[in-house]
């Protein structure tokens, strides 16, 4: 007995790939994942149980899963392991690192929330049962994506969320927004699944693997060896692909139009599912980051998408699809830091978005009153010279506190990837905040306005101070260097945030105009790209609503 418990222990207790860390550990995220899928299996109906006990069953595996993240956590931390212990054997690998660690905890953190409050949303809903069962699907689903050691467990794990999500869209079938929102959502997913297979194939036939390790490894070889064409045109297939998830233009359009979802599932797509594009690209940055095709085209493209949804956000009259263009622009400023090589600032905005998205949503009531008193007024309530001079007073305010701050922390040097464009955004959203006080002319409101600016920037600071750290062997760190196509792109971005910035002061102004009037018409109706989308979609009328 004792030499079968021998053996069974030299199987499972080995050192994962020289990490240090006991397979045994792993079992408590493997049993984890297991739970979540034993609750979307669960037969209620024979075992004579309540939809709550399903509840109750998904919060219990995500409390387990944060358990493991903390031991897995203390364990990296206290030097037990190096980051990258891959784990195989069991029909795919795991790899864990402090990018799964955060994404894991912050997955769990926000399921467990969900469903806390999802047991009373839906309460007496006859599809209640229906609802936890793939909610815990898509949980299992989202963990298993950030925890997976391989491009095709990932691929498979990003295919089983969009199926997952699919079946939360249509919790109301009788809704044909609801449907539509699906269905368009369902197009748009099965072409960013596409994009990764491509990606998936291509990797394998240049590297001959899809373990992150050794892909990551190779990486460095191929760029040595002159045969870097290979990398440009994979990191632009995953790039695509991340774009389809993360709702970046034109693929944005599914977005808006779910607000027919229960609360909860649109908690879990604003906070959760979304930022699987991102973490696709941060997890991928040892490889993206060798493409400098595959960063600019996430730069571009990111910064039109924020721009685009901020202009919309600001138009809509229903607050609900104000805050779903506002993560649609929040997701694309993503992506641009993304394509700046900002990876650290990168995953604190997913991290703080998150928070932010899922509280909005989980306090809907108070939350979209207070978002619509902070609507822009599109008809003005100051003059324009008064609105311009506050401006530019607050610009040079922003600017000492930005400069006092940033280089106390070390965040602002130039050999931080894409500092000047970032220093650049948060330099206009200060302005924005401080200017906004001094056009009100109330000394106790600049007071607060002030003193909430700079908790902003040392909060920041502070914040991708500890991100930078924590990701420092996890993600690509090098600066990009700047081309003259790249210097041309990085000044049309920082034009198109500034022409943003000072559209909205001379709306703020009360200055009316017809080219002011048809751009709002214009923005309200979204540019008309859910058109050509809800066109598409009827063309493809066979397509189910439900998978």
């Amino acid at each position: 007995m004792r030499a079968a418990l021998g053996v069974v222990a030299n199987r499972f207790s080995v050192e994962l790939e020289g990490t240090g860390m006991w397979v045994f550990e792993w079992f408590g995220v493997v049993s984890a994942l297991a739970g979540l899928l034993l609750v979307w299996g669960l037969p209620l109906h024979r075992l004579g149980m309540t939809p709550l006990v399903l509840a109750r069953a998904t919060q219990i595996c995500l409390a387990w899963m944060l358990v493991q993240v903390a031991g897995l956590t203390v364990g990296l931390a206290s030097g037990m392991s190096r980051p990258g212990g891959v784990l195989e054997g069991f029909g795919g690998s795991l790899y864990i690192d402090s990018l799964t660690l955060v994404m894991a905890a912050l997955i769990s953190t926000l399921g467990i929330v969900v469903a806390r409050f999802a047991i009373r949303y839906l309460d007496g809903q006859p599809r209640q049962a229906y609802f936890f069962r793939w909610f815990a699907f898509t949980l299992a689903a989202v963990l298993s994506l950030v925890l997976v050691g391989d491009l095709l467990s990932l691929t498979l794990a990003w295919i089983a969320t969009s199926t997952g999500l699919h079946q939360l869209l249509t919790f109301h079938p009788d809704r044909r927004e609801a449907v539509i929102a699906a269905r368009t959502k369902f197009v748009i997913s099965r072409l960013g699944d596409a994009f990764l297979i491509l990606g998936l194939v291509l990797t394998y036939r240049e590297f001959g693997s899809w373990r992150y390790d050794q892909v990551f490894a190779a990486v460095e070889g191929v760029q040595a060896a002159g045969r870097s064409q290979a990398l440009v045109w994979i990191a632009v297939a995953y790039v695509l692909g991340a774009m389809t998830k993360s709702a970046q233009f034109p693929f944005h359009s599914w977005l808006p139009n779910t607000m027919e979802t229960p609360t909860p599932v649109s908690a879990l797509m604003h906070a959760g599912v979304i930022n699987a594009g991102g973490f696709l690209i941060i997890r991928l940055s040892p490889l993206v980051a060798q493409s400098t095709l595959a960063l600019d085209l996430l730069a571009l493209i990111g910064a039109f998408t924020a721009l685009f949804g901020a202009l919309v956000a600001s138009t809509q009259t229903s607050v609900k699809r104000s805050l779903a263009f506002s993560t649609v622009a929040q997701m694309g400023f993503m992506m641009l830091q993304c394509g700046l090589g900002a990876f650290s600032a990168a995953l604190l905005h997913i991290v703080a978005h998150s928070a932010y998205k899922a509280h909005a949503f989980l306090s809907s009531g108070s939350v979209l009153e207070a978002a619509q008193s902070r609507r822009v007024n599109w008809r003005g309530s100051e003059r324009w010279g008064h609105v311009l001079v506050a401006n530019l007073a607050a610009l040079v305010i922003a600017s000492v506190m930005l400069s006092i701050v940033g280089y106390s922390f070390g965040i602002l040097g130039t050999d931080k990837p894409g500092a000047i464009v970032l220093s650049l955004v948060m330099l206009l959203a200060l302005t924005q905040l401080i200017g906004s006080s001094l056009t009100r002319r109330s000394p106790a409101l600049v007071v607060r306005a002030l003193l909430a600016s700079c908790g902003i920037v040392i909060a920041y600071a502070m914040s991708f101070r500890v991100f930078d750290l924590l990701l420092a062997q996890s993600v690509s760190h090098s600066a990009k260097s700047l081309s003259p196509w790249d210097a041309l792109l990085v000044g049309s971005v920082m034009i198109g945030f500034a022409a943003m910035t000072l559209l909205s002061i001379r709306v703020k102004s009360g200055h009316s105009s017809q080219w002011l009037a048809r751009l709002h018409t214009h923005a309200a109706a979204g540019f008309y790209i859910d058109v050509f989308w809800r066109r598409f979609i009827k063309r493809l009328g066979a397509l189910p609503s439900a998978l």
